[in-house]
């Protein structure tokens, strides 16, 4: 507010020699970024009866602008002259940093004479120079007061019932910017997921707190098979004007699969992993198999014991999804194929998974992550539990 007053004052000294009329180019700041909304005033002060007037705020390739509110008349009295005031509201968002030179704007004036005649005049403001400062995050430019981020799920994904259809909604607000910077659709398709994406909605809406920008996406949903997987999570960065700080707004992660999963739906994996694993589980698994019989037999093991006990002598069918995953770097493919391999063991999620879901689902994640590493490291867990 100081600022702007300096720069009021400054510019209103300036003008004084003008006489009866003066225009201004008025902003509220001195330290935006790119993307950043500015506000600026275009104010006159004029000693005329005006009856007519046209003023063109000039386009350029440096900034996006948007009036944000009607233009106000009305008499104020400035240095004990009662006088014509005009005032116009503008945001204009800078498209680069470096020096922003906003006008000169014009004001184009039908005035009455003191004998009732009509006479025209044209008063110019002078153009104003912002610095403006690189945006201060390697990501597209998206600057607001206030973000806000809903994603709407129209089921429980993890619990999906046979062919249905999950219906997801993503709606992003934000305060003092507008529509085309908002960030644009993410790409959800995997080889798992049957998609169908609705056209996207994007607006500007003008408040009394300012511009306010959303953009609504929808989809359908539907896993192709009945295994579970998990969507990978997004992450949208946008910088606080108020704070002055770089937030994330993320989009979570859904973790997908059907109510009471066994079935499988026809997993297409199913044929290929049974024929890489069919010879190794007939031998090792029959010999297991044997002995946990006997075992039971003799009233020493319950029958869901034998099974766990079972099966941490067999691969699973999980092993070559989960070795593929790691081999190829797919981190959502592993965490996927270790999630099923955990539920068909019959455990619970060893520590080291925790390592793997902060590469997935952080918004920084550490570096050096090596999946095949992991991997070995997760099988020791299993085997050690």
């Amino acid at each position: 507010m100081i600022r702007a007053i300096l720069i009021w004052l400054a510019l209103t000294g300036a003008a004084l020699a003008q006489g009866d009329t003066r225009l201004m180019i008025l902003h509220d700041h001195g330290n935006p970024v790119v993307s950043e909304m500015i506000e600026l005033t275009i104010r006159g002060e004029y000693d005329l009866t005006v009856s007519l007037e046209d003023m063109e705020f000039p386009n350029s390739p440096d900034y996006d602008w948007i009036q944000v509110a009607r233009d106000d008349w009305h008499k104020d009295r400035v240095q004990g002259r009662l006088l014509q005031i005009f005032e116009r509201k503008i945001a204009l968002f800078p498209r680069r940093d470096g020096p922003l030179t906003v006008g000169p704007v014009s004001h184009k004036l039908t005035y009455v004479t003191e004998d009732g005649q009509r006479a025209q005049t044209t008063v110019t403001a002078d153009p104003v120079t912002l610095a403006v400062r690189p945006f201060p995050a390697d990501a597209p430019p998206l600057s607001a007061r206030q973000l806000t981020l809903t994603d709407e799920l129209s089921a429980e994904p993890g619990r999906l019932k046979k062919d249905e259809i999950l219906t997801r909604r993503v709606t992003i607000e934000a305060l003092g910017t507008l529509a085309h910077h908002l960030p644009e659709r993410p790409d959800l398709s995997q080889p798992w997921l049957i998609l169908f994406s609705q056209p996207e909605t994007r607006e500007t809406v003008l408040t009394e707190g300012g511009p306010v920008a959303r953009v609504v996406w929808e989809w359908q949903l539907r896993p192709r098979t009945g295994e579970p997987a998990i969507l990978h999570a997004e992450a949208f960065t946008w910088f606080d004007t108020d704070n002055r700080q770089i937030q994330v707004a993320p989009l979570k992660p859904i973790p997908f699969g059907f109510a009471g999963f066994g079935s499988n739906f026809g997993d297409p994996e199913g044929p290929v992993l049974r024929n890489r694993l069919g010879t190794l589980l007939s031998l090792g698994g029959g010999m297991a198999l044997g002995l946990g019989l006997m075992l039971r037999g003799r009233g020493l093991l319950p029958r869901d014991r034998i099974r766990r006990q079972l099966r941490r002598w067999q691969p699973g069918p999980h092993a070559w999804a989960m070795r593929h995953a790691a081999d190829t770097g797919d981190l959502p493919a592993l965490r996927a194929a270790a999630d099923r391999h955990l539920h068909w063991r019959g455990q619970p999620a060893p520590a080291v998974m925790a390592q793997l879901d902060r590469q997935l689902f952080a918004a920084d994640p550490p570096p050096g992550f090596d999946a095949r590493r992991w991997l070995a490291a997760f099988h020791r867990a299993l085997r050690g539990a």
